[in-house]
């Protein structure tokens, strides 16, 4: 094979990574909203095949806009000239002159620009663009791409096994593209995916709203991956056992770019039939394929889905979540008393202590002066047992301690757990025999009473009609019947306590006699 010339820079091989990053200086600049609507101006010239704009001609192309769009700025309001200098300055524009529209001398003599885009500036233009525009509807899976696949698989394997070196360059091109499309479609949908979930709590009715259709995409692209990735597979042997150094040698021939050596040609489209091969049939049975990863993935997106329908149907539900947990969070912090009752919450909140390494010491503390502050004194090297575990090192070291199983303890706390049980189940059944008219409560019978208004309120579901409330406990039954308008006072030791709307009364609940027998008789 004979030498190949070198290769020289054109377009946007002039760019170095300095001049690229500065194609974006407008985005960030004082007039950027001006200078995006100038571009604007530029991009719909150029869809009408008109280049090359003097300074009238994008006042007009701008004028068009500012009529179509309100947010379009006025360009008679904008020091045109100016800012087209300042878009050549960054390189999105290329700057020449155009004589040809002198009429006279005089006009002759004066500049007559003409701006448009150099390559770079519009690849950077629609770059933002894509931003810019960028919606939901972009983040879908493309379930109707894969019948393609296979019709385009087995196209290429007959112009291949024909020598349509034009054909085999369209089909392998074409297949190239569909599977960039869709694993940059995959990514964006399980990215937004995350961000669903984590921003659920915010907008949890958008989710609630959209979940049916989501759950319904996602199953319908994962039965036409299931039923094609075979097919694909089989699909891709075929065109395999046609010849695959003739075809990647016809793509290479039939390419027509120009600035890349046949060897540059031949190495590119060997390395996309690679990554075809990897996407549709890897070269061992038991190799997973990237069409069975994207398979796996979706059937996890199906359970965080599900996972994440039914956190928000909890929360809404039970009227708490994460939103209204740090609300109330939030709150506590507020109404902290002091400096120190802020700090105590956050460390009960958050669970931080204090750093471990603090108290250690240097093993020669003589050879360090006192006067050196931290950053300037050597670093003090600590044991991965302090630092894993809390512990300095040399402790639990040794033969294992025994074990004190301390049934003394156990037999004592067990009474004093029976004993408790026992003085409950009496002041139950008191308040049981008794009624809570004209009763003053003592400090059990207060307890017992908490514990079963605690049971019965939990029971409450946020948003439902008014209905009774019972909860059930050392052998007595607590209801709670709602009626407005009237308010219960029970009279305690402790004071008294109030319920508005609703009804209290206490009677004998046979389904708990037995535990309350069991512990008498224990």
């Amino acid at each position: 094979m004979t030498a190949q010339p070198s290769r020289h820079t054109f377009g946007l091989d002039e760019f170095g990574l300095d001049d690229r990053m500065r194609l974006f200086g407008y985005v960030t600049a004082e007039n950027r909203f001006a200078y995006l609507w100038l571009l604007r101006a530029f991009d719909s010239a150029r869809s009408s095949y008109h280049v090359m704009l003097h300074t009238a001609d994008v006042a007009a192309a701008m004028e068009a806009l500012h009529e179509a769009s309100p947010d379009c700025p006025d360009p008679a309001e904008l020091e045109l000239p100016r800012l087209l200098d300042a878009l050549v300055e960054w390189g999105i524009l290329d700057r020449g002159q155009d004589a040809t529209r002198a009429t006279t001398l005089a006009e002759y003599r004066n500049r007559h620009s003409v701006y448009q885009f150099t390559e770079a500036g519009y690849r950077a233009h629609r770059a933002v663009e894509a931003v810019l525009t960028a919606t939901m509807d972009d983040t879908t899976l493309s379930r109707l791409v894969f019948a393609d696949l296979l019709a385009d698989l087995t196209a290429l394997a007959a112009a291949n096994e024909a020598g349509d070196a034009e054909e085999v360059y369209r089909k392998l091109n074409r297949l190239d593209r569909a599977l960039a499309d869709i694993a940059e479609r995959a990514a964006r949908f399980y990215h937004m995916l995350g961000d669903l979930s984590r921003t659920n709590d915010v907008r949890p009715e958008a989710f609630l709203t959209h979940k049916d259709a989501l759950l319904a995409h996602l199953r319908d692209f994962h039965d036409e991956l299931q039923r094609y990735t075979p097919r694909l597979r089989a699909a891709v042997h075929e065109v395999e056992a046609t010849g695959l150094d003739r075809l990647i040698e016809a793509a290479a021939e039939a390419d027509e770019r120009l600035f890349h050596t046949p060897v540059e040609r031949l190495e590119d489209w060997r390395r996309r039939w690679r990554g075809l091969r990897s996407w549709l049939a890897p070269p061992g049975m038991a190799e997973a394929s990237e069409a069975d990863r994207l398979a796996d993935a979706t059937i996890a997106a199906i359970g965080d889905v599900l996972a994440l329908l039914r956190r928000v149907t909890e929360a809404r539900r039970g009227g708490v979540s994460r939103e209204s947990q740090l609300r109330h969070l939030a709150t506590w912090f507020t109404r902290a008393g002091s400096q120190e009752a802020s700090h105590a919450l956050f460390d009960a909140v958050f669970g931080l202590g204090g750093p471990r390494h603090v108290a250690v010491t240097h093993p020669d503390p003589e050879a360090i002066a006192t006067r050196l502050s931290w950053w300037e004194a050597p670093a003090v090297e600590l044991s991965r047992t302090l630092v894993a575990t809390g512990r300095a090192p040399g402790q639990g070291r040794g033969r294992p301690a025994r074990v004190d199983r301390g049934d003394d303890r156990r037999h004592r706390l067990r009474a004093d757990q029976l004993a408790r049980e026992r003085q409950l189940a009496a002041a139950a059944t008191v308040l049981a025999e008794e009624g809570l008219a004209g009763l003053r409560l003592d400090e059990a019978q207060s307890g017992v009473l908490l514990r079963l208004l605690d049971i019965a309120l939990a029971a409450r579901v946020g948003g439902a009609a008014p209905a009774p409330l019972a909860a059930a406990a050392h052998g007595v039954r607590l209801t709670l019947t709602p009626t407005p308008g009237r308010f219960t006072t029970v009279a305690t030791t402790a004071g008294c306590l109030h319920l508005d709307g609703y009804a209290l009364s206490v009677t004998a609940a046979t389904h708990t006699a037995v535990r309350r027998l069991e512990l008498v008789s224990a």
